[in-house]
């Protein structure tokens, strides 16, 4: 049903569709992160992504919307997000982000990881790359924990945006200009989730909110532009960017991760959080 402020709450069973959608989706997930290598195209990450979807019966929410082309976006380095996969090979030390979403009977879940290619110990990675991711995905989970007993959805960029402020060592930037947003019978819905503090409140939260919590962080400034393509969103000065994300829904129980087999328990528990699936 759609409740006030026209954010669309979702019943158990829609959640638990949901709940299918985000299993298939992190084993698809899973997949192309292992096949992430140099020498491989990230047209070949999307292959792989796209036959996982097949294998359980579930479709892509991005092929096709607005005319994406893929069913991934695999965004390398500088690119933030919306990169088309095509014949661009990845080498050692790319940061890469793959985005993905899949729709199981009609309901939607949409995740993302920042991959790096290497490791600073056997010197074919940046250090300051695996810093960067480090920090997204923790902020992600942050916003996640946040979102568990928040009152308005604006405390989870509160929670995002400390958690990246608090850090020590070079300062790194939280993009404003792409945010997180709320998920269910459609990709996109309302409400926007912000990445940083805003000093508004938010809509309240309620039982059966769904949202996509992705925090997207730079090594330099927070700047995009859009190439010719009209879909891949670069940062300005060529500054190295990382993106994570999960979709994740409140309901009467408590507070479940929909793209995590295991609802988030082993990242929440540092949080003092524990996850109840829909319908528990």
């Amino acid at each position: 049903m759609i409740g006030r402020r026209s954010l669309e709450l979702k019943t158990t069973p829609q959640l638990q569709a949901m709940q299918r959608a985000g299993v298939v989706l992190s084993a698809a997930l899973d997949a192309a992160v292992d096949a992430a290598a140099p020498g491989v195209t990230t047209a070949e990450l999307d292959a792989v992504f796209r036959g996982v979807l097949a294998e359980h019966g579930a479709t892509s929410n991005f092929l096709g919307y607005h005319g994406f082309p893929a069913t991934i976006c695999a965004s390398v380095n500088e690119e933030v997000v919306h990169g088309i996969p095509g014949e661009r090979v990845l080498q050692a030390g790319d940061v890469l982000k793959i985005d993905g979403g899949a729709i199981v009977d009609g309901w939607h879940a949409d995740s993302a990881r920042t991959v790096i290619l290497g490791s600073s110990a056997a010197g074919t990675a940046d250090p300051a790359d695996e810093r960067l991711s480090a920090v997204t995905r923790e902020a992600m989970w942050a916003g996640i924990a946040a979102f568990a007993s928040a009152t308005h959805v604006g405390e989870i960029g509160d929670a995002i945006d400390d958690h990246v402020s608090a850090q020590d060592g070079p300062e790194l930037g939280i993009l404003e200009d792409y945010v997180g947003h709320g998920i269910g019978s459609a990709m996109h819905l309302p409400p926007d989730v912000f990445n940083y503090r805003t000093g508004h409140q938010g809509p309240r939260v309620r039982p059966g909110l769904a949202l996509a919590i992705e925090p997207m962080l730079v090594r330099g400034g927070i700047e995009t532009r859009t190439l010719e393509d009209d879909w891949t969103v670069v940062t300005e000065d060529g500054a190295r960017a990382s993106q994570w994300e999960h979709s994740v829904c409140r309901h009467a129980g408590g507070l479940w991760v929909l793209t995590a087999p295991d609802g988030g328990a082993s990242e929440l528990a540092r949080f003092g959080v524990t996850p109840v699936p829909p319908g528990e």
